[in-house]
């Protein structure tokens, strides 16, 4: 498998992650417990990327796939008054990859990124690598690290 945008950013940076390949279903309802279910993985361990915009800027949640964004903790994450889910073909042009496969590392333009608390307590979460049925193992602090992102709740 090719190493992708995400591979490249986090080996770049010294950081080591295992690889998890798949069967992608592009079907599936939530791709991040379809995910999870497939490698036989926690789901609130197996991380989904959100790409969301806080009044109108860009922004970058990565949550456990178990769970739901609460906007309003979103916008207070990110110091704004509302927020909102990004438009796929937005996310898509500014990540650089396709939705299924987002990845908070190696995106084509850095955004503030946040972490939902209760995902970095584990010594291992499992985050897309970049592309449609490829996950990669991490330490959090290593992701949280890399990405300069900030760890706070953000699920309802």
């Amino acid at each position: 498998m090719a190493a992708t945008q995400a591979l490249k950013f986090l080996n770049a940076s010294g950081i080591q992650v295992s690889l998890h390949p798949y069967e992608y279903d592009p079907n599936a309802d939530a791709v991040g417990l379809a995910a999870a279910q497939a490698l036989g993985l926690d789901p609130s361990l197996t991380l989904k990327t959100l790409m969301v915009e806080v009044d109108g800027k860009p922004g970058c949640c990565i949550i456990p796939s178990n769970r739901q964004l609460s906007m309003r903790k979103v916008a207070a994450a990110f110091g704004g008054k509302s927020a909102a889910m990004m438009l796929p073909a937005k996310a898509e042009k500014l990540t650089g990859y396709r939705v299924g496969g987002i990845s908070p590392f190696g995106q084509k333009r850095i955004v503030p990124a946040v972490f939902e608390e209760t995902a970095c307590t584990a010594p291992k979460v499992w985050i897309n690598a970049g592309a449609r049925g490829l996950l990669l193992g991490i330490a959090p602090e290593d992701a949280m690290r890399v990405i300069k992102a900030t760890q706070l709740g953000l699920v309802s």
